[in-house]
């Protein structure tokens, strides 16, 4: 017999609690659960290595049926990480892979009998690769072994020989991961592309979407020419910081002024600040730093996916400069949607064309604004994986 929507349990596994939204990964999950709660029973089972807070937890319960969260100190998380380098595992699979939790998700799994269950990023798969019981997702995210190897290119020696190693391993499991689950989602074609099985193209392509807010712009002060946002620990976030200051910057009018704005930034970014550059760590509503700006600037040529600033940077309705790499997972049109460039004097030629010639820079913000309305809303991208989720449940 065939299930309802609502009589289909799934099971929604992460290795982050998705609130608050500082990461790539907790955006996603959020709106994802948001949305497939209003189909499914959705029971969230997160992994944490902070405690959670009374308001971060409670605003997830609002989204979803059950909420089951299990804590790991973070010195145990560092100590399995580091036991993995003993084994054929890949670090980041040693780091959040403890047995005890193992147990318990598999008696919850029991107690819940779900219909589907849906694993966010390659992290937690070891979790359930052998669970029979039920339809199994994985969600990639991203390609993280071609994550990897392009920053292979910037590290140096011992660095380079750990992330060599790392490399290799993350690309034998995101192989062998493979064919423990039924259905698989990736974020992009191109990191469907990169995914090193011989059936990638089953793969589905889940995007990422932007928030409704995002169109509802604030009135703010234009008091920075360049804008960059995102987790600044993030290493390709951290390269691309220092490459406008350190490469783009010196290039341009001495008093252009620049805003790098995001959670958690590391000495690195940090070290950056001046009188014509401004670094703000972690703020409320990164909106107001989207609207006082001119002009984004995202130099991506590391790391993988797509790149949720750029959507938010287009739905804010600020022209975009970013690199090839970037834009071949967001597909907007070059020199209508949004510009590109490859190297500093580029980026300095089309900066310099957006701030000089006000017809360029409206229609670019237009059509951007427009691009991600037409292409990136989180209800129309999520209906497609509930179509796909209801389908294979039953």
């Amino acid at each position: 017999m065939t299930k309802t929507s609502k009589d289909i349990k799934l099971v929604f596994i992460t290795s982050r609690f998705p609130y608050s939204l500082e990461k790539g990964d907790k955006l996603r999950a959020y709106f994802q659960l948001r949305e497939l709660n209003k189909y499914f029973e959705v029971h969230l089972v997160s992994l944490t290595e902070n405690p959670i807070s009374k308001s971060d937890k409670e605003e997830i319960q609002r989204i979803v049926h059950a909420v089951h969260i299990y804590y790991v100190p973070i010195w145990k998380q560092w100590l399995n990480a580091t036991l993995s380098l003993f084994s054929k595992r890949p670090v980041q699979i040693g780091y959040f892979y403890h047995q005890n939790i193992y147990r318990k998700i598999n008696d919850l799994l029991d107690h819940i009998k779900p219909d589907h269950i849906y694993c966010q990023l390659i992290r937690v798969s070891e979790y359930v690769k052998h669970y029979k019981g039920c339809q199994k997702t994985l969600d990639y995210m991203d390609c993280l072994s071609k994550g990897l190897e392009r920053r292979l290119d910037i590290l140096t020696f011992p660095s380079n020989f750990l992330f060599q190693m790392e490399y290799r391993r993350v690309l034998n499991y995101e192989n062998e991961i493979f064919n423990y689950f039924n259905h698989h989602v990736i974020i992009s074609e191109q990191d469907r592309n990169d995914i090193p099985h011989e059936n990638r193209n089953k793969i589905w392509v889940i995007p990422n979407g932007v928030n409704d807010n995002f169109f509802n712009h604030l009135q703010q002060k234009e008091e920075f020419d360049l804008v960059f946002t995102g987790n600044m620990s993030y290493p390709p976030n951290v390269n691309a910081a220092k490459f406008i200051v350190n490469d783009i910057l010196p290039c341009l009018n001495p008093e252009i002024k620049v805003l790098i704005s995001g959670a958690a930034p590391v000495k690195e970014v940090k070290d950056l600040a001046s009188n014509k550059v401004t670094v703000t760590g972690w703020v409320d509503d990164i909106r107001k730093s989207y609207s006082s700006g001119k002009i984004f600037v995202a130099p991506m040529f590391i790391g993988s996916g797509l790149q949720n600033k750029l959507l938010e940077a287009m739905a804010s309705g600020r022209p975009c400069i970013t690199s090839p790499l970037a834009n071949n997972a967001l597909k907007a049109i070059p020199d209508k949607e949004i510009l590109l460039a490859s190297n500093a004097d580029e980026f300095r030629l089309q900066i310099m064309k957006l701030l000089h010639d006000k017809n360029l820079y409206n229609r670019i913000a237009e059509n951007g604004l427009n691009f991600v309305k037409n292409n990136y809303n989180w209800q129309n991208i999520t209906a497609n994986l509930v179509e796909k989720i209801r389908s294979a449940s039953n």
